[in-house]
């Protein structure tokens, strides 16, 4: 049915408001993510789209803080979005689920989250040569996922808009997949309106004040030529159209339409669309792209453990968790996005991860910040979950009699890390409550206390994330933490064999304390850890004192011997000693077990190891050279270098942990934000012997303080 806009009338049609809303069949859902850059405009573009809609009645800005999609406290004080709005709208019978993305790369969670759930992304990107990184991360990953997706063109009416440079662009990177749908009507401060080549009508007039007018006479002969390039494009994707086509015979705007969602769906086409977020100019024309267009649930497939199903409102239930929040009021929230069969309120259900009974007591349709009750929600729409009792964000949702399960999403790792510290004693025994909540909210944060390094660090996407979480610490939770640097867990070993004695004897009236034991140390392999031996024969230490010289070592061992950390991979033998039938005691002889260990390791080569992390960094191909550069100045090792994607390149190197703690902003500068990496722990290195001394140094220096205070 064509949506492009031949055949409506010029007054727009009034849909529903989010208080009407109902439950629709999968083939009239459009479930759709609005992603890019930010800064791109995509949530004002989203709030037009829902104003056009009748969805809201005024048009809220990102300055007044008053938009539906940003209506978090800390976004509104940051202007920017860091977590996804799920508003639906009603347009021309059709319900569709609009999705507002951030756009920042520290925010890239919501968008692997979001992408599992979704039939198809509007990739919003600014009228400009350039394509900006939030543009490359949605397209990799919609091309990586294979979900359909359009381009809109926005900000055409910026005085340094270059509508023409960036069609260059898009059609040099992706070819022919790239599809002219609309022309825009002048550029810059003489945009006016929007050329639709499949209505071929002119799009004037913003938001709910519509104009439609016929085709300049001067721009008669551009459109006619790209209105066959796109009926071209549109019989391409379907045999039955193509035979048509190339017997000569005119296809109807319906029939073009059909073949460009065809395509769409299967990758071939990429309708770009044109307009202005700031005005609302071009944006009924897009929603009725989106409808038109855009495949709804029923196109596609899902999997579930190995096999494929289809998305089928009389099927078994299935339903997936791809965000959760925290309510002050209500509670915990799972979005839900249903695959298969129908939920209800009071059903119970199966959690296919943990096995466990859930109840649904409230189901909601989602709304940004607001929920309207619902009864049931069925195959293709997407609900709120509250106060389930134990499901989490990747968790599938099923029936009782059959567990059906879907793979949780991939999350990036973390790529920065900080250390933080309450400020106060009731900061301290609040954090780990407050943290629990927000790291289920975004499963792109880790928290761990590094008993080695001795603090809590927290990790994510960047300064930025991390930034706002330690906001979303106090304003939410009324915890203050600070941050500091996070230490790098050094290791402490020796690199050969010493024997020592090991004597402590002392006498203070009464009962003396009397132990003495000699022990010989020995490195291990690396990575094989700690091993004891006992050879004392003859008696000359009772047995029951040997598992005191034992924990003696081992608790020696734990706070170093040279710059105060964990010593690794040695094998302590005790061989000889002697006792007091009276002053003997396992106190004695774990004090002398001491004495005895650091002695030994002080003449075994001893040496301090720091962790080597493997990295695999994608850069664009014309910044290999700044980044191979700034490797070498990180003492990285290269292992080699492959092509990753069109245009870019992966390095595979090995790196110290020392030197890569600013590295996700170093690199985000070296490749203007283009560059992406990862890194996994590889393996223990000896640490240089200068940066050894330089630890050594610093211990004693604080041993000294800690002696003096």
């Amino acid at each position: 049915m064509l949506r492009g806009g031949a055949g409506r009338c010029a007054c727009l049609e009034r849909t529903l408001g989010a208080d009407e809303l109902k439950s629709y069949p999968p083939e009239l859902i459009r479930n759709v993510a609005i992603v890019g850059h930010g800064g791109s405009g995509k949530s004002m573009l989203v709030e037009h789209m829902l104003y056009t809609a009748g969805a809201i009645e005024r048009v809220g800005t990102i300055d007044a803080g008053n938009t539906q999609s940003d209506f978090d406290e800390l976004e509104q004080k940051r202007q920017i979005s860091t977590s996804a709005t799920v508003l639906p709208l009603e347009w021309h019978g059709h319900k569709v689920n609009l999705i507002d993305v951030p756009g920042f790369p520290d925010f890239v969670g919501d968008l692997h989250g979001v992408a599992r759930v979704v039939d198809a992304m509007v990739i919003v990107c600014e009228a400009k040569r350039d394509l900006d990184v939030g543009f490359d991360l949605a397209w990799e990953l919609a091309e990586r996922e294979g979900i359909p997706r359009c381009i809109f063109i926005n900000k055409l009416e910026r005085d340094n808009a270059d509508y023409e440079g960036l069609m260059e662009t898009l059609h040099a990177r992706y070819g022919n997949r790239v599809v002219d749908v609309q022309v825009p009507i002048g550029t810059q401060s003489a945009f006016a309106g929007v050329l639709d080549l499949l209505s071929m009508k002119v799009y004037k007039g913003k938001d709910r004040g519509e104009q439609v007018e016929e085709v300049p006479a001067e721009m008669k002969a551009q459109a006619d030529a790209l209105h066959d390039k796109m009926t071209d494009a549109a019989a391409e994707g379907d045999d039955e159209l193509m035979e048509k086509y190339l017997e000569g015979t005119q296809l109807t705007p319906e029939e073009v339409e059909h073949g460009l969602m065809l395509g769409i769906k299967d990758g071939k086409v990429i309708p770009v669309l044109l307009g202005s977020a700031a005005s609302g100019l071009g944006v009924a024309p897009l929603l009725d792209r989106i409808v038109g267009e855009l495949p709804p649930p029923v196109y596609h497939d899902f999997t579930v453990g190995d096999k494929k199903m289809k998305e089928d409102p009389n099927g078994p239930l299935v339903g997936f968790v791809f965000k959760t929040t925290q309510d002050p009021y209500v509670g915990k929230l799972n979005y839900v996005r249903i695959f298969s069969g129908k939920l209800k309120v009071d059903d119970h259900v199966m959690n296919a991860q943990t096995g466990k009974d859930e109840r649904v007591h409230n189901l909601y349709w989602p709304h940004g910040k607001n929920q309207e009750a619902a009864t049931e929600v069925g195959a293709g729409d997407i609900c709120v979950l509250a106060k389930l009792q134990d499901t989490h964000t990747g968790n599938t949702l099923c029936g009782l009699k059959e567990k059906l399960t879907m793979a949780p999403v991939a999350f990036p790792d973390p790529i920065y890390r900080v250390a933080i510290k309450p400020v106060a004693k009731s900061d301290e025994d609040k954090l780990g409550g407050a943290l629990e909540k927000i790291l289920e909210e975004d499963p792109t944060l880790r928290y761990v206390r590094d008993t080695v390094v001795h603090q809590e660090i927290l990790e994510g996407m960047g300064d930025i994330h991390l930034d706002n979480t330690i906001d979303k610490l106090r304003a939410r939770f009324g915890v203050n933490v600070t941050t500091e640097e996070a230490k790098v867990p050094y290791k402490e070993t020796i690199k050969s064999s010493a024997k020592a004695q090991g004597r402590f004897k002392r006498q203070t009236g009464g009962r003396g304390q009397f132990g003495d034991c000699w022990l010989e140390v020995a490195p291990t392999g690396r990575g094989e850890g700690f091993a004891f031996e006992n050879k004392v024969v003859g008696g000359a230490i009772p047995k029951n004192y040997i598992p005191a010289i034992e924990k003696g070592v081992v608790e020696t061992m734990t706070g170093g011997f040279l710059a105060g950390y964990p010593v690794v991979d040695v094998k302590v033998t005790v061989y000889d000693g002697s006792y007091h039938d009276v002053d003997s005691s396992e106190a004695a002889f774990k004090t002398a077990a001491r004495i005895g260990f650091k002695a030994a390791a002080g003449n075994a080569q001893p040496t301090i190891l720091e962790p080597v992390l493997q990295l695999f960094v994608d850069v664009p191909d014309e910044a290999v050279g700044d980044v191979v550069g700034d490797l070498n100045t990180r003492r990285g090792h290269m292992q080699g270098m492959e092509p990753s994607a069109p245009g870019k390149t992966r390095v595979s190197a090995t790196v110290p942990m020392a030197t890569m703690g600013r590295y996700a902003l170093d690199l985000r500068s070296i490749t203007k934000g283009r560059g992406l990496f990862r890194t996994e722990f590889a393996r223990y290195d000896e640490l240089p012997a200068h940066e050894q001394q330089a630890l050594v140094k610093h211990y004693e220096e604080h041993k000294h303080d800690e002696d003096d205070h």
